[in-house]
């Protein structure tokens, strides 16, 4: 087998396949067909091609298997490594540098190209995923898109807001933080809400996408009635009502943007109504931290007691029996797996703020609560207008 240790001594480029003529492909490599050399041996010129045949065939079935090194073609691999984008769902481009470079949402894990955050793609206004090419969003009329997903449980007027609203005051009397005065609730238009912001006349600490107000002065709000209806990807029939707010106490109305997930609404009223117990109460003069803080904290607690636990966390086992009906829905498994994710979400952000009063001012405060329990965090607030160490 002479010419068998020359071919091997040769290299790799070229393998014998007996009994063809002409080259044939195989992956990226040429098979070729050469002839062998006499034998020296007694064996007959037909038992040579024999067993020439069977090494040729049997190199050939080797080629045909997939071995590492044996390489991809170009599109191949591009289809199996490199990564599609999520909103336009081509392959994600290479940047100057010839790097893919991509963004990613860091709950969601949305891959996307760089170019849809300035490229006026929407982004949902609940969720934060951007709106991708065969899932549009709804336009809620100024300026936010929502996503299905969020629209599934969106509240869209005063009256769908009633039931959470009263489930939200039971959460609050559950842990002895019972609230006597009659707050009205309104859901608004973002221009209203905006517009009650600038009739405060007190300083407010304010996140830079305000979805909730604790008035205190008198104002006349316009309120959304009746819930619009879906016109394509847009709402229409909105009706809305003028109504002029009363100051009976310190605080004189709640006001929340309409159009957003019950969790969400939820975790706003819950922020809100903290911000008029901390007033009711006597709590004078805090520092947007110290405020900001302990409202997120009641903001997260009724979140984590929705998703993760079904009763809100430092309250005695005959208290929790009276918390809110939307967490006694939890226990018998009336909440979705798409709500308790989004749920999980809501808690994301409060965790993860990187404001000075609303993310730093919740991890002091949800600190303080863990080691100290709520009450006793309260009363340090008022004493002293800081959280215990």
């Amino acid at each position: 087998m002479a010419w068998l240790r020359k071919l091997f001594k040769r290299g790799s480029n070229h393998r014998i396949m007996s009994g063809r003529k002409h080259p044939q492909v195989i992956g990226e490599e040429n098979i070729v067909w050469q002839a062998p050399t006499k034998s020296k041996n007694d064996r007959t010129r037909s038992q040579n091609e024999e067993m020439d045949r069977a090494i040729a065939l049997s190199l050939a079935e080797d080629l045909r298997k997939p071995t590492r090194r044996q390489p991809y073609h170009e599109t191949c691999f591009k289809e199996l490594h490199h990564p599609k984008c999520e909103v336009c769902h081509q392959f994600i481009p290479r940047n100057v540098a010839g790097l893919i470079e991509y963004r990613s949402h860091p709950f969601w894990n949305q891959k996307y190209c760089p170019l849809h955050e300035h490229d006026q793609t929407a982004r949902c206004c609940s969720c934060e995923r951007l709106e991708s090419l065969n899932a549009r969003y709804i336009s809620l009329g100024d300026g936010r898109s929502l996503c299905f997903e969020c629209m599934e449980s969106a509240i869209m007027d005063t009256g769908d807001c009633q039931t959470l609203y009263h489930a939200i005051r039971d959460f609050f009397e559950g842990m002895n933080m019972k609230i006597d005065q009659q707050i009205p609730m309104l859901l608004v238009e973002r221009q209203a809400l905006n517009e009650a912001i600038q009739g405060e006349k007190k300083g407010h600490h304010h996140m830079p996408e305000t979805r909730g107000l604790c008035l205190s002065e008198e104002q006349t709000v316009s309120s959304i009635l009746r819930r619009p209806r879906f016109g394509g990807n847009r709402l229409v029939g909105m009706r809305t009502h003028q109504q002029k707010l009363s100051r009976k106490c310190e605080v004189t109305a709640i006001l929340v943007l309409f159009g957003l997930p019950r969790l969400l609404t939820g975790s706003i009223l819950a922020h809100e109504l903290m911000h008029g117990w901390l007033r009711l109460k006597g709590y004078r003069n805090l520092k947007p931290e110290v405020e900001e803080g302990i409202c997120q904290v009641l903001s997260y607690m009724w979140l984590e007691s929705e998703v993760i636990s079904g009763s809100p966390r430092n309250i005695p086992p005959a208290s929790a029996a009276s918390s809110s009906s939307s967490s006694q829905l939890l226990k018998k498994g009336g909440i979705s797996d798409l709500e308790k994710k989004l749920g999980k979400f809501f808690m994301h952000q409060i965790a993860n703020d990187t404001s000075t009063a609303y993310g730093r001012g919740f991890r002091d405060a949800n600190a303080a609560v863990n080691k100290y329990d709520l009450r006793r965090t309260l009363d340090h607030i008022q004493l002293t207008g800081s959280f215990p160490k």
